[in-house]
């Protein structure tokens, strides 16, 4: 997969992913497969615990199919998932 600003516009329900960093010390470490994504949350599925996640205050490690590991801030994956098709996104390096 090629990592351009675009991955914002991924379907993220179905990818293995990880809290990176954090402000809030209980959310660094979470992860798993994600099962649901509203606005605000993610949700992820791991060893058959449910843990939701707030997107803005997080930045997050996904796993694609095809091994890619791409980092993004969970400020800009704020909104619903089908508004992020319509986002535009300067580069970002």
């Amino acid at each position: 997969m090629k990592v351009t600003p675009d991955v914002i516009r991924c379907e993220f329900i179905g990818v293995e992913g990880e809290v990176a960093k954090s402000p809030h010390e209980d959310y660094v470490g979470v992860g798993g497969k994600v099962i649901s994504e509203t606005r605000n949350t993610f949700t992820f599925l791991s060893q058959g615990q449910r843990r939701s996640v707030i997107k803005e205050s997080a930045i997050f490690n996904f796993k694609f199919d095809d091994g890619t590991v791409v980092q993004i801030d969970g400020k800009l994956l704020v909104g619903r998932p089908e508004d992020r098709l319509k986002k535009s996104v300067k580069r970002l390096w």
